[in-house]
């Protein structure tokens, strides 16, 4: 989400900072690029929102993206997962093609991403495993009515600017943490190489018992996988895991093993 590739389509210019504040939401463009058989999403900048093998539709192309289903290796049969930013589907879609019994919810606040996701990204429509709400993420996760209902949660929410995360307050992981159950799983996109890094991680850290970033990927992505409940973690046992997910689905869940042993050095 924060690799750097040019839009097809210009930057918008910047509005003066003294326009007066609404109520509805302004979203920056959503804009396209491709290369080598991969389509980026992009918010009218150079900043890469997401991405899609287009022979490969279901496919989660980037390592970061990969990194975020690494809850993978301690629940294997998710009843409800759900993602906070739709980007370009990526997780929604893995989610849904590789657990055919769970319930996927993603979460998009801009009408313009749900729609080209629709249009350019081969998202599935709603049905009775598969619902794409267009909502604030805030929203979504205060609602008492989605508390203690989440195997797993993702979340990847930035805008055109790609500053940092959009919501990044203890308040917010706090409700984030409410949403999972007592042994739910969370993983977040975070920004290694910006002050918003060690904001969310103090932020993150008071809301989990327990809180493991996994070594950067990309240009400053860094995942962070966030515990309800604290958990002992056992090495070898998660590297049987990793084995079976790669067999299964590919993913490079090895290497996520890797990740575990220098973030617990």
């Amino acid at each position: 989400m924060l690799i750097k590739r040019k839009s097809i389509e210009k930057e918008e210019s910047s509005r003066p900072a003294s326009k007066p504040a609404t109520r509805k939401p302004k979203f920056a463009p959503v804009t396209l690029s491709e290369l080598d058989g991969v389509r980026y999403l992009h918010f009218g900048t150079e900043w890469v929102q997401g991405a899609m093998r287009i022979r490969k539709p279901d496919w989660p192309e980037l390592e970061y993206a990969q990194q975020m289903m690494a809850w993978m290796l301690w629940n294997d049969a998710p009843r409800h997962i759900a993602q906070l930013g739709l980007g370009t589907g990526a997780l929604t879609k893995f989610s849904y093609k590789t657990f055919p019994e769970a319930q996927v919810t993603a979460i998009e606040l801009n009408p313009s991403v749900i729609s080209i996701c629709y249009s350019m990204f081969k998202l599935p429509d709603n049905d009775g495993r598969l619902n794409v709400v267009e909502m604030d993420a805030m929203d979504y996760v205060t609602n008492p009515d989605n508390h203690g209902t989440l195997d797993a949660l993702q979340a990847d929410l930035y805008d055109a600017t790609a500053r940092g995360p959009v919501l990044d307050t203890p308040e917010f992981y706090q409700a984030c943490a409410a949403c999972l159950a007592d042994d739910g799983i969370m993983t977040i996109n975070l920004f290694g190489d910006h002050p918003s890094y060690a904001k969310n991680l103090k932020a993150m850290k008071f809301a989990f018992a327990q809180v493991i970033p996994l070594p950067q990927v990309h240009d400053g992505n860094v995942v962070a996988i966030a515990f309800k409940t604290r958990r002992a973690i056992d090495l070898e046992a998660l590297a049987e895991r990793a084995a079976q997910i790669a067999a299964d689905t590919k993913l490079p869940a090895k290497s996520w093993i890797k990740g575990l042993k220098a973030a617990l050095a």
